[in-house]
């Protein structure tokens, strides 16, 4: 064998060598990123269930529902393509019967009293999670711009409305051990919440409400706290407590001065 023919054979098997160490490194780095892939589409499924059980369920509307199942069932068709060990097809089973439970308004949510700061800012966080995936969705072209628009814009209003709550919770208390100035100051807190949601009209009757509320207390004070400021009240507490479920309270969205 000449030295020609050695140089040769050498250098081929360095070119092998090095195509298979090339080869090596690319299927760990697809399987690395497989894995990957497979854990954040996981998480990415379990956060959606999250906020699906844990959002309280005054808030989430029909339309809030299926954008979340929509989310969870893209992320099972992306994990089956991975061919991923999770239990993907009893999660797709599971997201297409709460789909059809929620077309059918047969879904059922427990509502949750916002009576406490750690509760209203647990709805908060949940609620701004909630804003940051409908924009991711928008973002990756799953929903279109008008649905990302319609339903980012509620939740804000919703966010919003979780801390009015807490503060109609403090006032109602408030009135029940007669402070009645103090009541008042919460109510104005209530209604610069929803305040901030000026382009909804419920936010807009909200704050007329309130007002209301307020001109009604001021004048128990002024007559030297005659009258019963609780039963006064117990209308306007009833329309704060239904209304975004209450269809009269919609059906007065243009809302007559």
């Amino acid at each position: 064998m000449n030295t020609i023919t050695i140089v040769l054979a050498l250098a081929a098997i360095v070119v092998i060598s090095i195509i298979v160490i090339v080869a090596t490194q690319m299927r760990e780095k697809a399987r690395i990123e497989r894995a990957r892939k497979i854990t954040a589409l996981g998480d990415s499924y379990k956060r959606c269930e999250r906020l699906l059980a844990e959002i309280p369920g005054q808030y989430l509307t029909s339309e809030l529902k299926l954008l979340l199942l929509k989310r969870m069932l893209d992320i099972c068709n992306d994990l089956a393509g991975l061919k991923s060990s999770l239990p993907v097809n009893q999660w797709r089973e599971s997201t297409e019967q709460r789909k059809t439970l929620v077309r059918e308004n047969r879904d059922e949510m427990s509502q949750i009293r916002i009576d406490s700061v750690e509760k209203s800012n647990a709805a908060k966080d949940l609620l701004q999670n909630l804003f940051k995936l409908i924009e991711s969705m928008h973002k990756s072209g799953r929903i279109d711009a008008a649905t990302a628009k319609k339903n980012l814009k509620y939740v804000l209003f919703l966010v919003h409305k979780t801390h009015a709550d807490l503060h109609v919770f403090q006032a109602r208390d408030l009135i029940r051990q007669n402070e009645i100035r103090k009541a008042i100051h919460a109510y104005h807190l209530a209604s610069t919440e929803m305040g901030k949601s000026q382009d909804n009209p419920l936010a807009m009757k909200a704050v007329k409400s309130f007002r209301i509320r307020i001109r009604e207390l001021e004048a128990m004070m002024a007559e030297g706290g005659n009258g019963s400021p609780a039963e006064s009240g117990s209308k306007l507490d009833k329309q704060w407590d239904d209304f975004l479920h209450d269809e009269e309270w919609k059906k007065k969205a243009d809302y007559d001065d």
